[in-house]
């Protein structure tokens, strides 16, 4: 048997150890892990002897961390060294990837490791173990996953700097990598773990170093900082570019693009995502990805456990011994009883012993006398007197630490103060020193100067909460890109802040974000910079500013979010500018005016119409008696008015109200125009709900035409006007030339905007019906299943385009698949629309009517026919007797009264709806056809066969002429198949 081989490493370094381990167990040889982690107090020789108590040789993997645990001095190293090694050399072997060693480590004949290949490193090892190099390894050895080459990184890694400081916490980490790699996860793939504890518990620290030190385990290691949700969605975001994946610029897009490339393993199966600070589970579980990877969440809640799917490792404080190897670490004078105490004093809180620790490492305070103003536990007695909602500690330390600051750097101070104003995750350092002309004259010269903006930097990143992230390229500025606070500290820096300053401190950090402000919002390639600004908002006290360029800066922001489709995101940042912007502004401010249309278009977006109804409404009662009809505003709040009544089914008013601002605009501005080309394309999408098809459609293709000439054709206005205008050529019957149309457009909508852009999808939606008018039933199927999970992924089960589409795939499954899915599809969509909308409304009373057809195969028609006589009735009271609609309700009506044996009723209705439908769409168009063939049929129950003959022939022979021989309208009728009628919901 191959000798056995034990394995002593520091954490820092496990991955050299499991390679290590790898390449000799490929050869046969026996390993152990033993990890180092010598015990404060007690004789470093002991702590080497005591590795002799495995039975096998032992080889050392030396690093910094190795030599720098405890902490030991170089002597007690050399000491130890000097007595063990000589007695027991035969026992020992060394491998190094340390920079700097003992003098008396010479003895272990060390190989270095570092800065070589795989296959260099592995020839070293060998050679020192004195095994062959050359030994060939047995096939049935080699496994399907290797553990990767320590100098060779994950393929993708973005995770923030190591903390060399880091020390203990290895039983949590073990216990977490045991747990991760387990795939033991509750999702039932992969692992979902919450690591959560009070906050300055150290959980974002075990984080990152789990990442460092078990990174080798990963394709992929990605760390995004979720303590806001739009930063957290950006940064998810960013992974999609890492990955290659083929997007553009929608945040959402991008998002879902990762979360299906880590759901499916491709192109890399081992993946680690961190979120950091998730402590609101219900604005970011939407966006964590399943799969076979490990998601690692940092949290001061138990809600991912309880309820997010994820299991829990309660983080508590340092244990004492891990307390004081920490405090010695970072502040090296002190003794082991001094650390003992300092560590007592903040019960064993690991931010706030590190604050502590940091300030006695730079200060020449005895740590005693440190130590006992700890302990009296009285902020004030340092002169800083706040709420006591503070670790115990916290306040006297920082009180320390800040009036020393004070003091002897002033500067450094100020700029503290400043900082607390931006988001403590992300602090834009180089937006400051940019924007150093909005600083007070004392930050502006400390900005001006490099040498002292970074000493100052540096300085509170020595001796406060403060991590410095550097640029990744030079810059004349400034070397730092970004720093972050801890949040502990940075609710405290506010709260100790006299009001005066505290404003003053808000005032400029308001005028660096908006010097800023790209000003322009639907740019997308401005995006990114917005996407910066937007979470140093609140901290700021922007929502609250009474400058107008702050305030132009919000709503630019607000304007983003809209434009990136962040619907939720957009309308909390309306409701929290909402109430300080109603104190200080009066209702017919033009920023008022702005926010409050804003308001209601974030509401409309999310299919939440009577409250935008509500509140377009108010905008423009407020507005009318101080504002003439034509004045601009007044038309753009009565426009946002009417998107809202279409919601609400209110068809006509808006109508009425897009008529009149399109008269108004052309008289203003010009017919061409486009704020009139705009209100023209809404007063068509009113005709349509209205069922003037045709009507509609002239005024589309006249949109589409100008918008061609005046816009590129790649322009997303030009591309939603050949949607329409190919969606209204399919609700005529035109079905050869609405598919050439909408194939050719969702060909540029993939191309410009990405597979997963809301228009995008209701490009395809569309293709996907004219496909299955046309009888290309395979791929309408395909398209039409792939286009509702996309939207429900987008938009969210409730949004009314997700009923729309699902309301149209029912339809579909109970013509053509699945009659059990069918019906409870059109079921739970009716009930979602009732819930919504009431109902009362035509999408309700619609997709009743589909429910009702979804019992015909059953042959339950008892229940079909009084569902459609219910249906009848309520459309017939939402939106007329006369609309397509309805004709198309009264059409399956009648089916029913005819199966109940009411024969005469049932043709009695049949002949209303053909006179009505030739009237309205037509004598060719196919509702009219279906009217005619439904007539034949319940003239032949009535036994008038003649009749019912001529009816037949007549209509055949028009759907031959239009659609075709061949078409499946025209074989359904040829083999006299009852018609019916889909309801299909309509955009609005």
């Amino acid at each position: 048997m191959a000798e056995p081989i034990s394995i002593s490493y520091a954490g820092f370094n496990r991955p050299w150890a499991v390679w290590i381990a790898h390449q000799l167990e490929l050869l046969g040889h026996p390993t152990a892990m033993l990890r180092w982690s010598p015990a404060p107090g007690r004789p470093l020789a002991d702590e080497l002897s005591a590795l002799l108590e495995a039975p096998d040789r032992i080889l050392l993997v030396l690093d910094d961390w190795f030599f720098g645990l405890g902490p030991r001095e170089e002597q007690e190293w050399d000491d130890a060294l000097r007595t063990v090694i000589p007695q027991h050399g035969q026992r020992f072997a060394a491998a190094s990837v340390a920079t700097n060693m003992p003098v008396a480590a010479a003895a272990l004949a060390p190989v270095d490791l570092r800065d070589l290949g795989t296959v260099e490193a592995r020839r070293r090892i060998l050679t020192r173990l004195g095994i062959d190099p050359d030994t060939p390894v047995p096939p049935e050895r080699e496994p399907e996953r290797a553990p990767r080459f320590p100098n060779d990184p994950p393929v993708i890694f973005n995770t923030p700097r190591r903390n060399y400081r880091f020390t203990g916490r290895d039983d949590i980490l073990e216990r977490l990598h045991g747990t991760l790699a387990s795939g033991s996860g509750a999702m039932g793939q992969g692992a979902r773990i919450a690591l959560s504890g009070t906050s300055g518990v150290g959980k974002s620290q075990i984080a990152v170093e789990y990442t460092h030190r078990f990174g080798n385990d990963y394709d992929v290691v990605w760390f995004v900082n979720a303590n806001y949700r739009m930063t957290a969605r950006e940064q998810l975001a960013d992974l999609s570019v890492r990955l290659n994946l083929p997007v553009g610029s929608n945040i959402g897009e991008r998002v879902r693009r990762v979360r299906d490339a880590l759901r499916t393993g491709r192109p890399y199966r081992r993946w680690l995502l961190v979120f950091d600070s998730a402590d609101e589970m219900e604005l970011l579980d939407d966006i964590i990805p399943e799969g076979e990877g490990h998601v690692l969440i940092t949290t001061r809640t138990r809600d991912w456990a309880v309820s997010g799917g994820a299991q829990e490792i309660e983080v508590p404080h340092f244990t004492r011994e891990e307390s004081v190897a920490f405090a010695r670490r970072r502040a090296p004078r002190l003794s082991e009883d001094e650390a003992d105490g300092l560590a007592e004093a903040v019960q064993d809180l690991p931010l706030v012993l590190s604050q502590t620790a940091a300030w006695l490492d730079s200060s020449t305070m005895a740590p005693a006398e440190y130590i006992e103003l700890l302990r009296e536990k009285e902020p004030g007695k340092v002169g800083i007197s706040i709420g006591s909602d503070y670790p115990m500690g916290f306040l006297t330390s920082w009180s320390i630490t800040l009036n020393g600051m004070r003091e002897k750097t002033p500067a450094a101070a100020a700029m503290l103060n400043l900082l607390a104003f931006f988001s403590p995750d992300t602090i834009p350092v180089s937006r400051i020193v940019e924007r150093s002309d909005q600083l007070p004259g004392h930050l502006a010269e400390l900005a001006g100067d490099p040498i002292s903006w970074h000493s100052a930097l540096r300085r509170l990143s020595e001796s406060t909460a403060v991590t410095i992230d550097y640029r990744t390229e030079p810059s004349p500025e400034s070397e730092v890109e970004k720093v972050r606070m801890h949040r502990l500290y940075h609710r405290f820096l506010r709260s100790d802040l006299p009001e005066d300053e505290r404003d003053s401190m808000s005032a400029t950090a308001c005028r660096i974000l908006a010097a800023a402000d790209p000003r322009r919002p639907t740019d997308t390639r401005e995006w990114g910079r917005y996407a910066e600004l937007l979470p140093h908002l609140e901290p700021a006290g922007a929502l609250e500013s009474s400058d107008p360029a702050v305030q132009e800066l919000v709503l630019h922001c607000i304007d983003y979010l809209l434009q990136r489709g962040e619907y939720r995101a957009a309308l909390r940042m309306c409701e929290l500018t909402l109430a300080p912007w109603n104190i200080r502004l009066e209702p017919t401010h033009r920023s008022m005016i702005t926010l409050v249309h804003r308001h209601a278009e974030a509401l409309r977006n999310l299919g939440r119409y009577h409250e935008s109804e509500a509140a377009g409404r108010r905008l423009v009662e407020v507005l009318r008696p101080v504002r003439d009809e034509e004045d601009p505003s007044v038309l753009t709040a009565r426009n946002g008015l009417g998107g809202a009544l279409l919601g609400l089914g209110e068809y006509e008013a808006a109508r009425e109200i897009f008529d009149d601002i399109r008269e108004k605009y052309s008289d203003l501005l010009g017919a061409d125009h486009p704020r009139t080309m705009s209100v023209r394309s809404n007063l068509a999408v009113a005709l349509a709900l209205l069922g003037r098809y045709q009507d509609a459609l002239e005024i589309h293709k006249d949109v589409l035409v100008e918008r061609e000439r005046r816009l590129r054709l790649r322009h997303h206005q030009t591309m939603t006007s050949g949607n329409r205008y190919a969606w209204m050529l399919r609700l005529l019957g035109r079905y050869e030339e609405a598919h050439a149309r909408q194939q050719r457009s969702v060909t540029l909508h993939r191309q410009v905007m990405g597979e997963h852009n809301p228009q995008t999808l209701r490009a395809e939606h569309n293709l996907a019906l004219c496909l299955r008018r046309l009888g290309r039933l395979t791929e309408a199927d395909t398209l039409m299943e792939s286009v509702v999970e996309r939207f429900t992924q987008v938009q969210g089960p409730r949004h009314p385009e997700t009923l729309m589409v699902e309301a149209d795939y029912a339809t579909f499954l109970r013509e053509h698949r699945d009659l059990h899915r069918a019906r409870e599809l059109a079921e739970s969509v009716n009930r979602r629309y009732e819930a919504m909308l009431g109902e009362q409304h035509p999408f309700t009373a619609g997709t009743l009517g589909n429910v009702g057809l979804a019992l015909w195969p059953t042959g339950d028609w008892q229940e079909a026919s009084e569902i459609a006589e219910l249906a009848l009735t309520r459309m017939t009271a939402a939106v007329g007797s006369a609309h397509p609609w309805t004709l198309g309700c009264a059409l399956n009506a009648a089916a029913a009264r005819n199966r109940i044996e009411e024969p005469e009723h049932a043709e009695e209705l049949s002949r209303q709806t053909l006179d009505t439908v030739k009237e309205i769409l037509g004598p060719q168009h196919p509702m009219a056809l279906s009217a005619m063939m439904a007539l034949a049929d319940d003239l032949r129950s009535l036994r008038r066969a003649q009749e019912a003959k001529k009816v037949e022939r007549e209509a055949m022979q028009v759907l031959s002429e239009t659609l075709g021989s061949d078409h499946p309208h025209t074989l359904a009728s040829r083999r006299r198949e009852r018609p019916y009628w889909d309801f299909e919901p309509q955009p609005t």
